[in-house]
């Protein structure tokens, strides 16, 4: 059985999944990279804890604690 020559319709579709590849992983870079920056300038992980924008009373400080 003769191995036949690809057709040139699939060699363009192969440049067009290479584009789309590298747009879908860049795009994933930059959301992890966004997301590492964010983590980052939190800086402490009780901070981390706290920003989810939803008051927890359990992680509240007290009112008449001193920091």
């Amino acid at each position: 059985m003769a191995l036949q020559v690809e057709h040139e319709l699939h060699t363009r579709r192969k440049g067009r999944n290479v584009g789309v590849g590298l747009l879908l992983i860049s795009f994933i870079a930059i959301v992890f990279g966004l997301t590492v920056v964010k983590v980052l300038q939190l800086g402490d992980a009780d901070k981390f804890e706290k920003f989810d924008h939803v008051a927890r009373p359990q992680i509240a400080p007290e009112e008449g604690a001193s920091e």
